[in-house]
């Protein structure tokens, strides 16, 4: 299945994916309140109200996840165009939910913060039923399905410190959908490609198997930590090629269009705006439709 979360007049609901842009609407206000049901499958699978909609109304896939846990340097050749060693085990930031936007919404840059803007295409990992302290060999067991994120980075923020944090987590910048292809459909270990163009020009293309530390790594990895619940987020590291790494002239600028795409998932689509965005009903800068 791929499960969707839909901006609606109402607000949010989330949606069975039925096929090019149409779907049958779930008794759920987004794909995390499903996963939280413990009987989310059954529920996901029940018949409603159909829907018809734009991929510029898909919200975020999660919108608010207990915890999005990202993965740096997760592959060799990335590692080494940062000037990186190889770890030896993940390393680990965090992004807020607050950082989250749309696959297809416009990313707003305050002009303050404008001058190293990069791309970081990821495959993103949704957990599906509580995971504490599992072993790789069941790890994967723990998987509601799979996702694309861009891991949009501020680079001069990222790098004034040693803590990635800053730099990773600005304000609606992260596209993160374009829905939940839930782990029945789509699962590591069948070579899909993760294939990141700016303004049409491949930047990244790579293996999105070509881990250092696996998708089942990742997660035994972090439940050994704490406790990972229904509806947290792993993003698994970026391919080699981001801007930085390339050059100036690389980095994101007024109306860059960054698309992600991942064999298999879909594709997200963000284009980057210098400015505030423009106000609505919320009384605030919003991307969101339902006031």
């Amino acid at each position: 299945m791929k499960l969707a979360t839909l901006r609606t007049s109402f607000g949010t609901c989330a949606i069975r994916i039925d096929g090019p842009n149409v779907g049958t609407e779930l008794d759920y206000e987004d794909v995390g309140a499903l996963l939280a049901s413990p009987d989310w499958r059954k529920a996901a699978q029940l018949s409603g109200e159909p829907v018809v909609f734009d991929t510029a109304d898909l919200a975020p896939v999660i919108p608010n996840p207990g915890k999005i846990i990202c993965v740096g340097v997760n592959y060799a050749k990335h590692a080494r165009e940062m000037g990186r060693e190889l770890p030896t085990q993940p390393t680990l930031f965090i992004k807020f939910p607050e950082a989250l936007t749309g696959p297809y919404d416009d990313v707003y840059v305050p002009d303050f913060a404008t001058k190293k803007l990069d791309y970081e295409g990821e495959l993103a990992v949704v957990i599906g039923t509580r995971a504490h302290r599992v072993s790789v060999a069941e790890a994967l067991n723990h998987v509601a399905g799979y996702a694309i994120m861009n891991d949009y980075t501020l680079r001069d923020y990222q790098r004034a410190t040693s803590q990635f944090h800053a730099g990773k987590s600005f304000y609606r910048t992260a596209g993160f959908g374009p829905w939940l292809t839930t782990a029945d459909e789509w699962a590591p270990g069948r070579g899909a490609q993760l294939t990141t163009t700016v303004d049409g020009d491949v930047r990244q293309d790579d293996n999105t198997d070509d881990l250092i530390f696996s998708v089942a790594e990742l997660i035994a990895f972090c439940s050994s930590l704490y406790p990972l619940n229904p509806g947290d987020v792993i993003a698994t590291g970026t391919p080699e090629g981001v801007g930085y790494a390339r050059g100036a002239d690389a980095m994101l600028g007024d109306g860059s269009v960054t698309r992600i795409s991942i064999d298999g998932l879909g594709s997200i689509e963000n284009t980057t705006r210098f400015g505030e965005p423009p106000t609505n009903n919320c009384g605030e800068g919003c991307t969101c439709t339902s006031g």
